[in-house]
């Protein structure tokens, strides 16, 4: 008898209560034939808090891993060192997947020859979230293509072949680390793919229902894309700049519209980002710990 593909889900903690709910849903999966699972929690925080919640039915093997320092790259490499199949996913601890999350995120891998695959992270807002935020769903994170090819992606929710490299540690207080690591992978000949019917969710945190979080995240988020991607700075600078103003132009009309003002200005924030990003590199923005 072939042995099943094992697929080690990945989850990284730094004091959520919520990773239990990430546990269970991992748990609760509806596999396709063929396919084990295993759960890897990397405990971020100085010493292994989470450890009291690692609660389990038994139905999926779990293994705890304490990853101190407060940098999520740290325990991310935690994570693949300790992994034993040929296929990982990584999700994150304030999200919770349906029972048919690894079937679809396997049948797109097979069926696309790809690498890793990645699908929508969708954020669940309270009822009293700004209806700017709602409506743009700011805090939903959804992979891209851009000219057609999907250039990078996230650690929120993905399923790939087990890597060979590992996350940038000096990136792993910052953010920024899964961008540069699968542009990384991207240039070592990864194949990557989309699966928007594999969706997870995310409880929107009520702290980032602010225009300032918003905006500094954004642009954070551009500055790591100009400083990480592949193509040159001088083009990143130029187009950077030109989709900037762009967006400064499309938001005037919507000065009395804070959906419209929110999407543009949040848009030409991000570019404006990028240009920084070809410029002078990676923020030091704390993101994590």
């Amino acid at each position: 008898m072939t042995a099943p593909a094992l697929i080690d889900v990945c989850i990284c903690t730094f004091r959520r209560d919520s990773v239990t709910d990430a546990i269970r849903s991992v748990e609760a999966q509806v596999l396709p034939p063929g396919v084990a699972l295993r759960v890897v929690v990397a405990d971020n925080d100085d010493c292994p808090s989470a450890q009291v919640r690692m609660q389990t039915g038994g139905r999926v093997p779990l293994v705890y891993l304490h990853a101190p320092a407060r940098n999520i790259s740290i325990a991310r490499n935690a994570c693949l060192d300790a992994a034993e199949g040929a296929f990982v996913a990584f999700l994150d601890d304030d999200e919770t997947a349906p029972p048919d999350w690894i079937a679809t995120l396997w049948a797109c891998l097979e069926r696309s020859g790809a690498d890793a695959v990645f699908g929508p992270a969708r954020a669940v807002y309270p009822a009293d979230a700004p209806d700017w935020i709602t409506r743009n769903d700011f805090l939903s994170n959804h992979p891209q293509q851009r000219g057609g090819a999907v250039e990078t992606g996230h650690t929120c929710n993905v399923l790939m072949r087990r890597p060979d490299q590992r996350f940038r540690k000096d990136l792993g207080r910052s953010g920024g680390e899964d961008t540069e690591f699968f542009f990384r992978l991207r240039r070592e000949g990864y194949r990557f793919a989309i699966c928007r019917d594999a969706v997870v969710h995310e409880v929107a945190d009520p702290r980032r229902l602010r225009l300032r979080w918003l905006a500094e995240r954004r642009f954070a988020e551009g500055r790591h894309y100009g400083a990480t991607a592949s193509r040159g700075r001088v083009a990143l600078v130029l187009g950077g700049t030109a989709k900037a103003g762009y967006s400064a132009l499309r938001a005037l009309p919507h000065l009395a519209n804070p959906t419209g003002l929110a999407f543009w200005g949040l848009r030409g924030v991000f570019h404006a980002g990028v240009c920084m990003g070809a410029l002078a590199g990676v923020s030091g923005r704390k993101a994590y710990g």
